[in-house]
This record gives C-alpha cells, structure tokens and sequence, in this order.
C-alpha cells in the first residue's frame, strides 16, 4: 500500500481508558506499513497515565521512534504527562487543523487522543493528518527554539 505518512516507526501507548482507540491506530498505522511499537497497556486493568506517557516520551528521546501518540481518557493527562520529559513537544488533538499544525508549526514529536473525547474514526483520520506533516521550520523555527530553550 503507498502512503504518504512521513515516518516509519511510532511508538503507542495508552491506558486502560484508551485501550480500544489505541489499538484501532495501531492496526490502521501497521496496515498503512508504518512499524508500531506498541508499549501497553494491552488489558483493561486499571494503570496511571503518566507511567506510560512517561515511558514513551523516554524512549522517543532515546530515539527509539520517531513520533508518538498516547490515549488517555481525555488526552490531556498524557501529553502533561509527555511535556515533563526534557526535550519532548507533546500536544492534545481533538481536530483536523490542530493535527496538522502540532508538527508544521510546533514540531511536536508526540499528539494525545482522549478516547472519552474522540471517536476512533475521529482519531484514526486525525492520526493520519499528522503523520502526513513534517515541521516547516520558516517563522515557525524561531519560536520552536525558545521552546527548547526551556528545556535548559
């Protein structure tokens, strides 16, 4: 299958509230021929978000991956818990425009789904949005530098 996705390897995660979504990108990335390194969790059982928003936001440091994406009940508690980790842009997607943009203007390395908020459909064209994008630099890389500046 061609496809014009921009990456070749993500990293995923989620917790139990994400479980189903998680998995839905997953499958609909893999078949796109995107290499998925899914972290967990794979079972309903109760887990903190931010053990594994953590986790994956380490391991794209480590540049184990190239982007990521977590889901959560609502997005949000995941991509706080992603923005602790030094050197990391992670950013909450509930829309096409916002999808796009996290990586054009903000080189966000990782976006959050909250399975509570959007629908997979939703989220799986959303995924796709992203992936297809690449950072622009242009006015853009100016303020993507004061943004790392912080991580001094």
């Amino acid at each position: 299958m061609t496809t014009d996705i921009k990456i070749k390897k993500l990293g995923i995660g989620c917790d139990h509230l994400g479980l189903d979504m998680k998995n839905a990108i997953r499958d609909h990335l893999t078949a796109q021929g995107v290499e998925v390194v899914d972290i967990g969790v794979n079972d309903a059982d109760p887990v903190d978000y931010p053990d594994i928003g953590a986790s994956l936001a380490r391991r794209l440091a480590d540049k184990e991956f190239e982007r990521g994406i977590l889901v959560c009940g609502t997005g949000a508690g995941m991509a706080i818990a992603a923005n602790k980790v030094s050197g990391i842009r992670a950013v909450c997607v509930t829309d096409p425009y916002t999808a796009e943009r996290a990586v054009a203007s903000n080189d966000a390395q990782i976006i959050t789904f909250g399975s509570r908020i959007t629908g997979s459909s939703v989220a799986l064209m959303l995924a796709d949005i992203y992936l297809r994008n690449e950072f622009q630099g242009g006015g853009s890389a100016q303020k993507v530098d004061k943004l790392k500046a912080l991580d001094d």
